[in-house]
């Protein structure tokens, strides 16, 4: 627990220089700052709201990539008792993809509300001394070569100028942050109006995820797990501006029309209207502020990949940050955040949108194309596996240098290692992990009480593989190579902690 005292928090101290704030404390910033944190960071988080749990979230998806990622950190299962688990993605009416085949320890998508992963990660974060500041507002930024000064005004009303070594904006679509530092958020309305709605059922549905749509109107309900119910749906014949008043009636009769049976529902504790938009910022690095989820990129809600996105930019970002802040590295290691992380951004905006503009399709053209889209995905494997991966998070790969090894970049799953061991248990603590044939013998290194970075872990294959894989603590291959001695993987590894770990 740290040591803010109320869920209201301290004001931040004006008189020192933070080593990072970061602004904004959804599932985003609070997956950042724990990882800092548990780097030796000191890290102050500030958020705007109140403290409280908030049902206003749109998330209900956890893919299989983001939950390796809650693995890594030791949160995955107890994220999973939290809600209920479906192993087939609905996207249009004739088209699901099968989440059994992925190759990964998750084979599935969990639902479970946002606020629940909200939860976990703040209950990390405090735990591992993370420093909140809530009702605190970014009023304005400066920066120089050395440090940042935030403007801000307390939830009482009084003003202070903090200083950071580096900062980073989670503030979401409308972030301060971003408008802070001059960078534009281009993009379109992919739909203008859509509507959420909380709900009681009269009659409880086959699946915790249902989705469907018909002629004109689409809708998606899901189960929170204690009862209610949120509703998700479009008419696009009723396309209104966001205050348009919003009535249960109107939710029931899109219901209806796309599910065939509003199911009964009744005493909605919460109706409201939004848009959903495509838009990404060029840069997610200005000098020594950052961007990192819907302050760097929104998406459509097709394939429910929004939240899981901005915890993949986090998982990036906090390693190479923990190590700059550090002098583990130099400062050049964080603009690979940007080469990295915005290609992902744009393949998921890509992606996202093009599943809601043929889920929509109108016009006799484009519903050809859903249909050989559909029928593409339906009846070829490669296809079907790489809308797989996309959608999931465990397809993407990230630049190698040329003449690399091919693993290098890639992301490595969660293998077992010798002695039982797996991977992803070995990456705790934000290690990197150097996984070697049982020929290939060096002195063990990590330990539980080393300090993250400095050196990594060695473990084993528990098989007969020949390749030396060094995983980054965001479960990436960072180097790799095959048939290596010990000689050669000692001069190796020794190469590549000069500049990302060791002294």
């Amino acid at each position: 627990m740290n040591g803010t005292g109320t869920n209201k928090g301290t004001h931040p101290s004006a008189g020192s220089t933070h080593p990072v704030i970061v602004v904004g404390a959804g599932p985003t910033g609070l997956l950042l700052a724990g990882d800092l944190a548990e780097a030796g960071v000191p890290v102050t988080l500030l958020e705007k709201r109140p403290h409280q749990v908030s049902n206003l979230s749109r998330a209900f998806g956890v893919h299989a990539r983001t939950l390796e990622q809650l693995d890594a950190r030791g949160l995955a299962d107890d994220l999973l008792a939290t809600g209920s688990t479906i192993t087939r993605l609905r996207l249009f009416r004739r088209l699901s993809l099968d989440l059994s085949t992925l190759p990964s320890r998750f084979p599935f998508l969990l639902i479970t509300p946002q606020y629940e992963v909200e939860r976990l990660l703040e209950q990390r974060a405090r735990r591992l001394g993370v420093r909140f500041a809530y009702e605190t507002e970014l009023l304005a930024l400066r920066q120089d070569t050395d440090s940042v000064d935030l403007d801000v005004r307390n939830g009482d009303g009084t003003a202070a100028t903090l200083r950071a070594g580096y900062v980073v904006g989670t503030d979401g679509h409308r972030s301060a942050v971003r408008r802070a530092v001059g960078q534009p958020f281009p993009g379109v309305s992919v739909i203008t109006s859509l509507f959420l709605a909380d709900v009681r059922l009269a009659e409880k549905p086959d699946s915790v995820l249902t989705v469907d749509g018909a002629g004109d109107v689409f809708a998606m309900i899901a189960s929170f797990g204690d009862g209610w119910y949120r509703v998700m749906g479009w008419n696009r014949r009723n396309e209104v501006p966001d205050d348009h008043p919003l009535d249960l009636d109107e939710v029931k009769d899109v219901t209806r029309r796309a599910l065939g049976t509003d199911y009964g529902m009744h005493d909605a504790r919460w109706l409201s209207r939004f848009h959903s938009d495509e838009r990404q910022a060029p840069r997610y690095r200005v000098g020594r502020v950052f961007l990192a989820g819907d302050a760097a990129h929104i998406h459509s809600p097709a394939g429910g990949q929004g939240m899981n996105t901005g915890l993949q930019d986090a998982a990036n970002l906090s390693w190479k940050l923990a190590a700059v802040v550090k002098g583990q590295a130099p400062d050049s290691l964080l603009d690979t955040y940007q080469s990295e992380r915005h290609p992902v951004g744009k393949a998921v905006l890509r992606s996202s949108g093009g599943l809601v503009r043929l889920a929509r399709a109108h016009h006799p053209a484009v519903r050809a194309l859903r249909a050989a889209v559909t029928a593409l995905v339906n009846t070829a494997a490669p296809a079907r596996t790489k809308a797989l991966a996309q959608i999931t998070g465990i397809g993407f790969r990230y630049p190698a240098p040329r003449g690399a090894h091919r693993l290098t970049g890639t992301r490595i799953p969660d293998v077992t290692l010798a002695g039982g061991r797996r991977l992803y248990e070995a990456l705790r603590g934000g290690r990197f992990v150097l996984i070697t044939p049982a020929t290939v013998q060096l002195p063990r290194h990590a330990d539980p009480d080393d300090e993250p970075g400095t050196r990594p872990a060695v473990e084993h294959w528990a098989g007969d593989r020949r390749t030396t894989v060094l995983v980054r603590p965001d479960g990436y291959a960072a180097w790799a190579q095959d048939d290596a001695d010990t000689a050669a993987v000692e001069a190796a590894v020794a190469a590549r902690f000069t500049s990302i770990g060791r002294h």
